[in-house]
């Protein structure tokens, strides 16, 4: 938004990096076989757009832009796979990545005070998300909702708390509405019920009736941002979500295009099934076979396309192996929540931002609710030494 990154992709190589380093200096505690697998599975697509490279294309544009968010996600399952952590510290991850979502939700406002003078229509809103790309913005503020909602049911001993935690979460919904991209915002609604229907299948009776009214409190919340937003869209976000136009008028495609691209990427598929078309290689033959230069944002059609069957089995070794984990490990209360959103985000927004890679990652933890006897009996001798 504000042109402060040295690089666009700068966020995916700085989790690349950071991750990296927690390879080489953290023990593994279980070989993640299935996603050194699916990163060697990625190089017959680069190896194949080498050999279909032409003048006119960049191939080391093509692989740093389309294999950046791929590759990201693979290191991070690297090192996230069966890494235990507590429970405590997990809460404190969901809180580091919300707090740049909280200035970010701040530059907005600044940004766009008054939102009824960035209106033109039902199409997504570019002035409403910073200038930056609606369908990205959305995504990181459905994030922010998750996280915010979390803090609200689980981290929000005193009432004081819950007021600062809904506010948040209230401030972040309505500028993510009001982005008029939906994808983010359905993917945020998605995660938050399983969560909170995971939650509430994990505590003790006493704990459901508590639950059961932030309940009541948490969807008065919601109406109450949407009213105000359908207030301040002048009731056009309302035929946003009815997928109509300005005038009310239904629209026949509620993909807003992209059908058809992921109709030429499956066509392509089907052309090239062995090897794939190349990294990068289909936004070129969009552009040479149909004249339209465009981009699906749907990363299930494009690796196929891409990789052919490599592809294919790339994206089952991401789909199968955090659900056999969790039939194995069931103690991520939040693994459906985080695995929703990675597969719902790479359907409507790729993997053009870092964040379906990391948040993925997090679904491959072993968490940790008690402390180990050890460290419990470390911490109270150094109680006692204390007094």
């Amino acid at each position: 938004m504000t042109g402060g990154n040295f690089l666009y992709e700068a966020s995916k190589y700085l989790v690349i990096f950071f991750t990296l380093l927690g390879l080489f200096t953290i023990k593994l505690n279980r070989q993640p076989i299935p996603y050194i697998i699916y990163i060697f599975l990625l190089i017959p697509g680069i190896l194949v757009a080498g050999l279909n490279a032409t003048e006119q294309s960049s191939l080391r544009t093509d692989i740093a832009f389309n294999l950046s968010g791929p590759i990201c996600l693979g290191i991070v399952s690297v090192f996230c796979y069966n890494k235990k952590i507590s429970y405590n510290n997990l809460h404190k991850i969901m809180l580091y990545l919300a707090l740049p979502l909280i200035a970010m939700t701040v530059y907005l406002f600044f940004y766009t005070p008054d939102i009824r003078e960035t209106l033109r229509g039902t199409g997504s809103n570019f002035a409403a998300s910073g200038g930056f790309g609606p369908n990205q913005v959305s995504t990181v503020l459905g994030i922010g909702m998750f996280v915010f909602t979390l803090r609200f049911f689980m981290q929000s001993p005193s009432l004081s708390l819950k007021i600062i935690n809904g506010i948040l979460l209230a401030a972040m919904s309505f500028r993510g509405i009001v982005t008029f991209s939906r994808g983010g915002i359905l993917t945020a609604l998605i995660m938050i019920g399983a969560f909170l229907f995971f939650y509430f299948k994990k505590v003790n009776v006493k704990a459901k009736f508590r639950i059961s009214r932030l309940v009541i409190v948490f969807v008065s919340l919601g109406l109450i941002v949407w009213l105000f937003s359908s207030i301040q869209t002048s009731g056009l976000i309302d035929n946003r979500y009815a997928n109509r136009d300005a005038l009310g008028r239904e629209k026949q495609d509620i993909s807003t295009g992209r059908s058809d691209l992921i109709s030429f990427e499956l066509e392509e598929f089907y052309n090239n099934p062995i090897l794939g078309v190349g990294v990068g290689k289909i936004k070129q033959l969009r552009e040479q076979k149909a004249g339209i230069l465009a981009a699906s944002h749907n990363e299930m059609s494009r690796i196929l396309s891409e990789h052919g069957l490599f592809g294919v089995a790339a994206f089952l070794v991401l789909l199968l192996t955090p659900l056999i984990f969790r039939f194995n490990n069931k103690s991520n209360v939040f693994f459906y929540s985080c695995y929703l959103f990675w597969f719902l985000t790479i359907n409507h927004s790729a993997m053009r931002i870092a964040a379906p890679a990391f948040i993925y990652g997090l679904c491959l933890l072993d968490i940790q609710y008690k402390i180990p006897r050890s460290k419990a009996h470390n911490k109270i001798v150094v109680k006692k030494n204390k007094f």
